[in-house]
């Protein structure tokens, strides 16, 4: 069990990235007092809670509603991380982890910016709704560890709140570099995870025999 939630807690740990969404938050957040940002901060973890929750438990229905086998899922999903990975690690952006440059000049304008950009797609951005899937459907009919997921979901959504709390001080501590090197070290990490799901895919579809992926 203690696998299935290190291999949960360091997937979504590295698509959610909570050094690089402490990082932007600081910086969108500069003006604001020690209050709001916290106000901001917990009206952020609780949406993306709910978004990462919703599919978490009904993503799998909505795939399934078009036709998209665990097979196909476990595929494409491996390969959408790996995408990822390869950009945490040469560390350019898609959006698909953080905002892009017009996002953050949007969000600069607004008063309120839990919802956008904090919560989606800072915190449940398509990598993290991905993944989460992902993992869920990798433990089909296994209520436990499905459970040890959620668990693991909740642990970084805490991390990310304390590092969001924290997020000047976090980011004057580690710093830019500090930050960029802790997300190419997850990037490897999640680079072999992904590869995984490929293999797990591919051989569970039976296009080619398991001996060959494994």
């Amino acid at each position: 069990m203690s696998e299935v939630f290190i291999v949960a807690f360091t997937t979504l740990f590295a698509t959610i990235g909570p050094f690089d969404v402490a990082a932007v938050f600081s910086g969108l957040s500069a003006n604001f007092s020690n209050k709001k940002k916290t106000q901001i901060a917990l009206k952020a973890i609780f949406i993306a809670a709910c978004i990462l929750l919703t599919f978490a438990f009904f993503g799998q229905t909505l795939l399934k509603s078009f036709g998209i086998s665990m097979s196909a899922l476990r595929t494409s999903g491996g390969i959408l991380l790996l995408l990822m990975a390869i950009e945490m690690v040469f560390g350019f952006d898609s959006g698909a982890t953080t905002t892009l440059e017009n996002e953050n000049e949007e969000a600069s304008t607004r008063a309120d910016i839990s919802v956008f950009p904090v919560a989606t797609p800072l915190i449940a951005g398509p990598g993290a709704m991905g993944a989460v899937v992902l993992l869920m459907t990798q433990f089909q009919g296994d209520s436990l560890k499905q459970a040890v997921v959620i668990g693991a979901l909740f642990l970084n959504l805490v991390i990310v709140f304390i590092l969001l709390i924290l997020a000047s001080k976090v980011q004057k501590i580690f710093g830019i570099t500090g930050v960029q090197v802790i997300s190419r070290v997850m990037g490897v990490i999640l680079a072999a995870l992904a590869v995984q799901f490929i293999f797990d895919g591919i051989s569970s579809s039976g296009l080619i025999p398991a001996t060959i992926v494994k």
